[in-house]
């Protein structure tokens, strides 16, 4: 774009500032008096509650529409309450805003205590700031004729939505809204023509702006200030009706009970989304991330089947593998004698006592190991291309192709404003905006990543705890197994080694919740902390901490088993020894491939259903309490805005969460699926169970967030991109060092000399033999054996 129309760009933003500003703060005096009039008309409790629907969402007049509702509960124990005074000036200059307001006396509430305040936007401010927002409405009805149906589209018929469902509306050409030129736009209702996603995200950019005093010489401004300080106990839009039934006129029609129907079903599980009724209820933001959830769902799918041929191919193969068979054979397996794993107290043992261990680890360390380790590498690339194709359709099918949506995230927090002591001329639009100079900000940085550094020290620190742990407890195991006869069925296939790993797993499983569970408050703490100019550098900012943790936090141990087990143990007569004290573990004879397997499998598995389980049970439990706490009196009405108040907050960093815990799991898939070729199954099963909870939560049990909108999924594709890179470097450093195949390769090529059985006698030279007359005395078992040497793993 050349400099004109840069400089044009910027003479038009001038022009909306200066008219926001113009209609907010130059009424005329008669026009707010009329308001005043109205509203404390309205307070009058002139109607009859009996009247009116629980299930209304207008102001008593039955006309205005309820486009945001406060609470607070009023405590008349306290005089000259500030939070009273903070109330009463906050609400009038929602009024000189424009703004209609009605409050609900605490007398009609269910519990006896809540105050609500009922906001409407009028026609004049939805004009104006839909113009400020740079709002896209429709100019004339699309005449693009729509694709024609694909070959053998009839057989995805069971997968679709009815037509009125998945395109509720029909297709339009749009512009951004200006009230100077309302004669272009298909306004033939005003009541409905702004859709109820962008009524409340309008009337948020006024509460998330609107004054309330001036403390400490500083001036104090938003909803999200008075929230904090508990002025107000909740802000937030109402649902449009019921999820389990429609709403009767004159409400407007209920998308929420459509999406419920057709969405948060669980017996809907194999159906296509509603994705432009998402969009249309919540806001863009949300309806992208259901686009990638739904699409990153699809992609699994193929890889799934191939990951499940592949484990169905070490299953068939595992009779047959030459390996497993000489080892279970007492003749071979059972004449070679190992050397102890640990030191004076664990025994000599025999080889064939791993034989149920060297057959499972068959299953995941295969011929196809090496072809599942290429094809996801081929996989993953794929799929982050195939979604920048899916995500541009998006973009031009919601009508998101410009930026200008990105215009309220560029926006300055209002934290930032009211921390801000100075200001400084903007070197594009030559006006005067606030400003910290980063000696302000320094101290918070370093601040911020000394906590960062610390907690990925104390996951380090835990990890190195939990191999202690295995270290110090393999000894007991392994003597405790070894002289209980009760034990003698069972170490057939629940080894020394097993039964160490499989404990040091879940234990590993619960420090991570643990860490996690704090690290996400002090995170949110920090980066508040840190002042950022706008809510795209908050979220930025909080992303990175809080992906460098969790990458920290739930990959260590994968690393750990996958690259540093048992690569420096040493040999017998000179190991290797963790702070000198507890000697490094070794693999077992079949690789440490299927302890990375039980690893990935604890940890995936754990943390997907431990998620679903919070993020359903969780805000159900939450608000059954809450609404048995408030319904205390049945004979009361029980409105419209007491039940979505009794629902749980999804709150501004819900769809982080959400992301977060997508893009880990895709880490899972990706990082070491070379070692678990059913990962991408139990993420497509966990996932499919995902969409519905998170539209079961969404529709049922949260309130309705205010809408937002965003074209892409923002940092999060730059975070796949580069776990996309690393994982092809771990599969292959998987294949090459942890996988048994590169060794077998080895032998079948360069040492096999038998041609009808190529793989015979591969056990036995991948030991090394050692003379037991030379363990030293602090190594060699208590209890003297007839055995001359013993046999270790080849490192």
């Amino acid at each position: 774009m050349g400099d004109p129309d840069v400089l044009e760009m910027v003479q038009e933003e001038e022009r909306i500032s200066n008219r926001e500003a113009e209609y907010i703060f130059g009424m005329n005096e008669q026009s707010l008096s009329s308001r005043e009039t109205s509203f404390l008309i309205s307070e009058e409790p002139a109607f009859k509650k009996d009247e009116q629907s629980k299930d209304s969402i207008f102001f008593r007049d039955g006309i205005r529409q309820i486009d945001f509702v406060l609470s607070y509960v009023d405590d008349l124990k306290k005089e000259a309450d500030p939070k009273a005074e903070r109330r009463k000036e906050f609400e009038q200059n929602l009024r000189k805003t424009g703004l209609e307001l009605e409050i609900e006396d605490k007398r009609n509430s269910e519990d006896g205590k809540t105050y609500f305040v009922k906001i409407h936007a009028p026609w004049e401010v939805l004009v104006t700031y839909a113009e400020v927002l740079g709002i896209k409405m429709p100019i004339k009805e699309s005449d693009i004729p729509l694709p024609e149906n694909i070959p053998f589209s009839c057989m995805l018929e069971p997968l679709k939505l009815p037509k009125n469902v998945k395109h509720p509306h029909p297709e339009y050409f749009t512009a951004q809204f200006t009230r100077h030129r309302q004669e272009l736009f298909l306004i033939e209702d005003k009541s409905s023509f702004f859709p109820s996603s962008s009524r409340n995200r309008i009337v948020y950019y006024i509460l998330s702006r609107c004054p309330f005093g001036v403390e400490d010489g500083k001036k104090k401004f938003g909803i999200e200030r008075l929230l904090t300080s508990n002025t107000y106990s909740s802000a937030y839009p109402l649902h449009d009706g019921q999820y389990w039934k429609p709403s009767e006129p004159p409400n407007p029609v209920n998308e929420r009970y459509t999406l419920c129907q057709n969405w948060a079903r669980f017996s809907y599980f194999y159906k296509e989304q509603p994705l432009d009724l998402i969009r249309d209820y919540y806001g863009e933001k949300i309806g992208m991330y259901f686009v990638f959830l739904g699409f990153y769902t699809e992609m699994l799918s193929f890889a799934a089947v191939v990951g499940l041929a592949c484990f169905i191919y070490g299953l068939l193969s595992m009779d047959n593998n030459s390996s497993s068979t000489e080892i279970c054979d007492p003749k071979i397996g059972g004449q070679i004698i190992m050397c102890p794993l640990c030191d004076l107290v664990c025994d000599y043992w025999r080889l064939n006592t791993t034989c149920l261990a060297s057959k499972i680890s068959h299953l995941f360390d295969n011929e196809s190991t090496v072809f599942f380790a290429i094809f996801m590498g081929i996989w993953v690339t794929l799929f982050l291309e195939f979604w920048k194709q899916r995500q541009a359709r998006m973009e031009y099918e919601w009508d998101l192709v410009d930026f200008e949506e990105e215009q309220q995230q560029l926006q300055l927090r209002p934290e930032f404003e009211a921390m801000c002591k100075h200001r400084k001329i903007n070197a594009v639009t030559k006006e005067m905006e606030p400003y910290m100079p980063l000696y302000s900000r320094l101290p918070w940085y370093f601040l911020s990543g000394a906590t960062v550094t610390l907690w990925m020290a104390l996951v380090i620190a835990c990890m190195v705890a939990v191999i202690v742990y295995r270290l110090s407890v393999f000894a007991t195991f392994a003597s405790f197994m070894e002289s209980e006869a009760s034990f003698k069925h069972v170490k057939s296939f629940l080894t020394p080694q097993i039964t160490t790993s499989l404990s040091g797993s879940c234990l590993n499983f619960i420090v991570i919740l643990i860490l996690n569970f704090f690290y996400e408050k002090i995170s949110a703490w920090i980066t508040k902390m840190e002042i950022p100019r706008t809510y795209q550098e908050y979220e930025s900012s909080l992303t990175l901490k809080m992906f460098l943790f969790q990458f920290v936090n739930f990959y260590s141990s994968c690393f750990y088993v996958a690259f540093f087990k048992g690569k420096f143990v040493g040999y017998p007569g000179k190991y290797t020894y963790l702070f000198n004290v507890w000697r490094s573990e070794e693999c077992d004879p079949g690789g440490c491939l299927i302890e990375l397997t039980t690893q990935l499998t604890i940890i995936m598995t754990g943390k997907q259903i431990f998620g679903n389980i919070k993020e359903a049970i969780y805000p159900m439990v939450l608000n059954w309490w809450r609404r048995r706490k408030a319904r205390t009196n049945s004979e009361k009405l029980y409105s419209r805005w007491e039940q979505d108040h009794d629902l749980e907050t999804f709150g501004s960093l819900g769809l982080f969460y959400e992301y977060l815990e997508t893009v880990i799991q895709f880490g899972f898939v990706t990082l070491f699926v070379a070692s678990f070729p059913l990962a991408p199954l139990l993420a497509l099963l966990n996932n499919i169970i995902e969409i519905r909870v998170d539209a079961w939560k969404l529709t049922t049990q949260y309130r309705r967030p205010v809408a937002a909108k965003a074209h892409s999924i923002g940092v999060w594709q730059d975070i796949l991109y580069g776990m996309a890179v690393l994982s092809v470097a771990t599969n292959a450093f998987i294949v090459a060092f942890t996988s048994d195949i590169i060794p077998r390769l080895v032998y079948y090529y360069a040492y096999s000399k038998d041609a009808t059985a190529p793989m015979k006698g591969y056990v036995n030279d991948s030991l090394s033999t050692f003379l037991i007359a030379d363990f030293p005395n602090h190594t060699a078992p208590w209890e003297k054996r007839d055995f001359t040497t013993c046999s270790t793993l080849c490192f």
